[in-house]
């Protein structure tokens, strides 16, 4: 066989060779979205038919004027200073005229018979008037006597006032998860030389169960130089978000596909290692983070002022652990969909070691307290800069979710991890 045979042959074995890897290759960026078909969760197939418009939440309500109770002891002194004056005007609310004192009777006595009469007159009244006065001060059957010291009429310490019931304040409405969104986002970053991308949010809903998918693609839509999904998957609760199953898939050219998967079961956290840890009230995982955030928000938008900061349980591929984040302040981006308010998010790291992700976050309220901007950072030289290039794009609000689609016909996999 001549050398140009040779050469022919070789090329054709060569085109082969690489056709079949390129076919491997883009399965598993298929794959790379929902992972193993037969292991993990079914996603949730969701149709997207508009646009969330920019428009301003509403305002925060005042917080109820406080209930004051007050004490006996502060009470009493009001109830004693106030005794007198009803003392001495009881004569006149029980229609009779004030006490005449007999000293000055005595002192200028009746000259003639009209006057005697008169006095008479007088007399009789001042008696009655006191019988009744005095019919009044007697106590009730059962009831503490009245306590006559000199003049007025005092009445005797009251007992102690029961406590004030606070009245039931109108309750606010009841929290109505959005509707299944996605967000699409530009990339750009610097991963061994500046990079260039595009990113995608996908918040699902199907009953009271939620998925977030979050895909960073760097590089070329059709050959990406990484690629990496962040999912979780769990249920909808009144305590926000509680996931059940955590899988991240990174893809570099040229390398297989990294899996690794976080288990959240009702008496343990079983990390993709091994490791166990036990269970955590609140926990979230690296992507259902941000829409625990955006709930948070949503219910308590006055966590949002500079200064403050805000805890979420964290489980991370190696431990858990508490992320606490300051919230540094309001900022004005510039983005596609014009500018718009959102409050700056910054993670104070505790012990962060070389594989763990540390990320910035943007929520905007004008667009229910969604992340306009994520910034992911691998260390100082390693990064990637999210920003949002478009208006969110969400599902029909009346049937927020469809039923999750198996993968390559499989069955959806059940969210916990069998022993």
């Amino acid at each position: 066989m001549s050398r140009r045979r040779w050469w022919a042959l070789a090329l054709v074995l060569a085109v082969t060779l690489l056709h079949l890897w390129l076919v491997t290759w883009v399965e598993d960026l298929a794959r790379l979205g929902a992972g193993a078909a037969d292991t993990s969760p079914a996603r949730i197939d969701v149709a997207f038919v508009r646009e969330l418009a920019l428009a301003e939440p509403p305002p925060v309500p005042p917080a109820p004027p406080p209930v004051v109770v007050p004490s006996p002891a502060a009470a009493a002194p009001a109830q004693a200073a106030s005794a007198p004056a009803l003392a001495a005007s009881a004569p006149q609310a029980l229609g009779h005229e004030p006490q005449v004192s007999t000293a000055a009777a005595e002192a200028e006595p009746p000259s003639g018979p009209a006057e005697v009469a008169q006095s008479r007159d007088l007399t009789a009244s001042a008696a009655a008037a006191s019988a009744t006065v005095a019919e009044a001060q007697q106590p009730a059957p059962g009831a503490a006597p009245a306590v006559l010291v000199g003049s007025p009429l005092v009445s005797p310490p009251a007992s102690p006032p029961a406590p004030a019931v606070a009245q039931p304040t109108p309750t606010a409405p009841a929290f109505e998860w959005p509707p299944s969104t996605r967000l699409s986002y530009t990339l750009v970053g610097d991963y061994r030389g500046p990079v260039q991308g595009k990113a995608r949010v996908d918040w699902l809903r199907s009953g009271n169960r939620y998925q977030v998918h979050l895909d960073v693609r760097v590089g070329a839509d059709f050959a990406p130089l990484l690629s990496r999904r962040m999912s979780s998957d769990g249920l909808l609760t009144e305590a926000g978000l509680k996931p059940q199953r955590y899988d991240e898939e990174t893809k570099v050219l040229l390398r297989e596909v990294r899996r690794q998967t976080i288990f959240f079961e009702p008496d343990r956290i079983v990390l993709p290692r091994g490791g166990v840890q036990p269970p955590v009230p609140g926990v979230q995982d690296t992507a259902s983070q941000f829409v625990q955030l955006s709930w948070m928000f949503t219910l308590q938008p006055q966590l949002l002022r500079a200064g403050q900061t805000v805890e979420v349980p964290l489980a991370l591929t190696r431990r858990v652990d508490r992320w606490v984040y300051d919230v540094v302040g309001e900022e004005v981006l510039d983005l596609p969909v014009g500018p718009v308010k959102a409050w700056y998010l910054k993670p104070r790291l505790q012990s962060k070691t070389s594989s763990d992700l540390s990320v910035e976050t943007w929520f905007a309220p004008s667009l229910q307290y969604l992340p306009v901007r994520i910034r992911i950072r691998q260390d100082e030289a390693s990064f990637i800069d999210l920003t949002l290039e478009r208006l969110p794009q969400q599902g029909d609000a009346a049937m927020p979710g469809a039923a999750p689609r198996p993968g390559n016909g499989a069955a959806p996999a059940p969210a916990g991890r069998p022993l």
